[in-house]
């Protein structure tokens, strides 16, 4: 499973023009699932997510997590985190997880970082049209 995070003063997701998902302060992460993730890796990535000190302190060190700050996060799937860049020019996506399983993952740790902070979603498998505003800016890949 791969996390990509991005501190933001506001993120957004849209879905044929109507938005669905937004927040203020907080984190953007965009989710990408492996065929073998499970539970581990979802109790291991929220953990890490939750608990990832990324926000400035009052001495603008980051020493602040999102749930210090009372920030917000929007999760948003993204198979193409999953993507095998190796050969050729054309990203192979035959490391993804299965839609179907991916999504389950997928729910499972949007459910588990909602116990701890506001969650904001897109829709999984949608064409999505994402904005954001990258706060430093700051975005760091957590694996597991």
């Amino acid at each position: 499973m791969r996390v990509l995070v991005q501190r933001v003063s506001q993120a957004a997701v849209d879905v044929g023009g109507e938005r669905i998902g937004e927040i203020e302060r907080g984190l953007l992460l965009f989710v990408g699932v492996f065929p073998n993730d499970g539970d581990a890796e979802v109790e291991w990535l929220a953990a890490k997510t939750l608990g990832l000190r990324v926000f400035p302190d009052g001495d603008k060190n980051m020493n602040l997590s999102v749930v210090d700050v009372q920030g917000a996060l929007l999760v948003v799937s993204q198979f193409t985190l999953a993507a095998d860049t190796a050969k050729g020019m054309r990203p192979g996506f035959s490391r993804a997880a299965s839609p179907a399983y991916a999504q389950t993952i997928y729910d499972q740790f949007v459910i588990r970082l909602g116990k701890d902070a506001p969650v904001a979603t897109g829709k999984f498998g949608a064409d999505m049209q994402v904005s954001l505003v990258n706060d430093g800016p700051v975005t760091i890949l957590l694996e597991r």
